[in-house]
């Protein structure tokens, strides 16, 4: 069975705890990697990082883009949205489509 993970600090994870999640308290970015390493190899489908973190070890992250699993999704911590996650999805959207159909010119 996949397991969903959540990695970041601990004021901005902890309340994924209460739905059933597994969290991960980290603040450092090396401590970030080999977490995320260590839980990609153990049956996590899905695993949530704090913006803050993953925009510091992005290139990190990346390497695993091209894997089937697990699913690396950034979520805002508690200082709110860096921005990362609509820009991984407008990404996305002009990869697939080849152009900006979600933002225009923004």
């Amino acid at each position: 069975m996949y397991k969903i993970g959540v990695i970041g600090d601990k004021q901005s994870v902890q309340g994924f705890k209460a739905v059933g999640l597994n969290v991960f308290d980290c603040n450092k970015a090396e401590e970030a990697k080999r977490t995320l390493h260590k839980i990609a190899d153990d049956n996590y489908a899905i695993i949530y990082v704090t913006e803050s973190l993953y925009d510091e070890i992005k290139e990190f992250i990346y390497e695993y883009n091209e894997e089937r699993l697990p699913a690396i999704i950034p979520i805002p911590g508690m200082q709110g949205s860096l921005g990362i996650g609509i820009g991984n999805i407008k990404k996305a959207v002009e990869k697939a489509v080849g152009a900006d159909i979600l933002f225009g010119n923004d």
